[in-house]
């Protein structure tokens, strides 16, 4: 019997070496080769192989294995190409559906990842039972689990009090089994929970490798397109809160989706950090209950605080997170430093925040050294774009100033290296989210100021700015 290789695995790209380095020569990343079984297919397992194969589908195993499409094409004119509009799957949670994009694609791959107990499969459970019930597709939905057992499945359905009598569930974890299932019952909904616990037979390595994440999801990429099936796979993160996995899962599939949100918080969001059918970094935002995640109406309410007075180092700013302004508060903290100086940034960049309170230093002559800085952003929301830059440094110098600023005040706004105010996109829905909940009065650039004579800004008084000096003169001018 001949003694099975070792050989070196990248856990980012799924590259393989005869033996470990520092820096995997494919993707460039530093300290991702973990050691693995050799995965070639040993010459007795042959046959097991093709008997396993013989189990999946006929159409998945023919296909060949770098195409998705399901179907053998010929060179074409690109406008001779058919397009059809595809229909929406509705899945009966709206927040849901606006992450999607609107809805389900038929036969599009979503994988979503988050950390444990957050609620992953909670809203798969909940998605699966809703279009299970839809008229539409009558009672067409498959949830395949790998990490529960069917009477866990089942209880958690009751404990949500779930109309669990049009699902239809499978325990299993062997790929080719899966797809045979598929097939037998045609569902136009699955849910594979998880992709780490899948395996096929081709591949000679334990469930949750590299390979044989790689593999099993290529054959269920494949499955889905060919039949149109909309699928859902559960993916695990790692202690840095990235998909565990191969990097090229994420290419794969057609719309990722993680998880964020504090675990001892009641609030969830769910981030679309890609999608081929939607908006990405659109936003969905839940609230944790015994029943489930349930979607909340009003999202910009939950992360606005209240004062019965103004405080200093608070700011109110209008973020944009996908398709949809987002009122956030902004909470900074300058104090003397008692050793060397401190710089925390929550639901934000930190090295942005650095960057920032050096152009607060030099343009808005206003320094933090030797001084501790702390931001934070209010419920646990993570701001990835530029425009919560004026918001954030006018919250510091609130701090600083130990001067609060209106709490009918909104901010928005990127700030240059040069102590610029730069525009940010959509800036007129913004003004208008901040009317809606009753502000007063907004700095913005001067580029994103409405017309003078607009009819539909006349309730807020709005303040354009060009440079971060005149923005914070401004701020501290306004009557309360």
């Amino acid at each position: 019997m001949a003694k099975n290789k070792s050989s070196y695995v990248c856990q980012n790209c799924g590259a393989h070496f005869g033996k470990w380095a520092g820096q995997c020569s494919d993707c460039g990343e530093w300290n991702t080769l973990v050691e693995a079984p050799d995965v070639s297919m040993p010459h007795h397992n042959k046959s097991s192989a093709k008997s396993a194969s013989s189990r999946a589908t006929p159409r998945a195993s023919s296909a060949p294995a770098g195409n998705y499409s399901g179907t053998h094409s010929a060179v074409m004119p690109l406008n001779a190409v058919s397009v059809t509009l595809d229909t929406r799957l509705p899945t009966g949670i709206s927040e849901f559906d606006r992450v999607l994009g609107g809805g389900l694609v038929a036969g599009s791959v979503v994988l979503i990842g988050g950390d444990p107990g957050i609620g992953k499969s909670t809203i798969l459970l909940q998605t699966a039972t809703n279009m299970a019930r839809a008229d539409s597709l009558a009672g067409s939905a498959l949830y395949v689990t790998g990490e529960e057992s069917l009477a866990q499945v089942a209880m958690r359905a009751k404990r949500l009090e779930l109309p669990a009598d049009r699902l239809r569930v499978l325990a299993e974890t062997n790929v080719e089994t899966i797809c045979a299932a598929l097939t037998q019952e045609q569902p136009a909904i699955a849910i594979i929970d998880s992709i780490q616990t899948i395996y096929t037979d081709a591949i000679n390595s334990a469930p949750g490798g590299v390979s044989q994440i790689r593999e099993s999801a290529a054959i269920l990429t494949r499955y889905a397109k060919q039949t149109g099936t909309a699928l859902f796979l559960v993916g695990h993160v790692t202690k840095e809160g990235t998909l565990a996995g191969p990097r090229v899962l994420e290419h794969m599939v057609d719309t990722v989706l993680y998880f964020e949100g504090q675990s001892d918080s009641r609030f969830r969001m769910i981030r679309a950090v890609k999608n081929r059918f939607g908006a990405v970094n659109e936003l969905g935002i839940f609230g944790m209950t015994d029943m489930g995640l349930k979607e909340v109406a009003n999202p910009s309410a939950i992360f606005l605080s209240r004062y019965d007075k103004p405080v200093a180092g608070s700011v109110v700013m209008v973020s944009r997170e996908g398709t949809r302004p987002l009122l956030v508060e902004v909470q900074a903290l300058v104090d003397d430093s008692q050793g060397q100086p401190r710089r925390m940034a929550l639901g934000l960049d930190y090295q942005r925040m650095s960057m920032l309170l050096a152009v607060m230093h030099r343009h808005g002559g206003i320094h933090t050294s030797g001084q501790d800085v702390y931001v934070n952003v209010v419920g646990g929301v993570k701001v990835i774009e530029t425009g919560s830059d004026l918001a954030v440094l006018l919250a510091c110098a609130s701090s600083i100033k130990e001067k609060p600023l209106p709490s009918s005040l909104a901010v928005f706004g990127e700030v240059g290296l040069s102590g610029e105010i730069r525009p940010v996109p959509n800036g007129q829905e913004r003004l208008k989210e901040a009317m809606k909940h009753g502000f007063k009065h907004a700095i913005i650039p001067k580029s994103n100021a409405p017309a003078a004579n607009s009819a539909q800004f006349k309730g807020i008084n709005v303040i354009a700015v060009e440079r971060l000096d005149d923005a914070i003169e401004s701020a501290f001018e306004i009557d309360f």
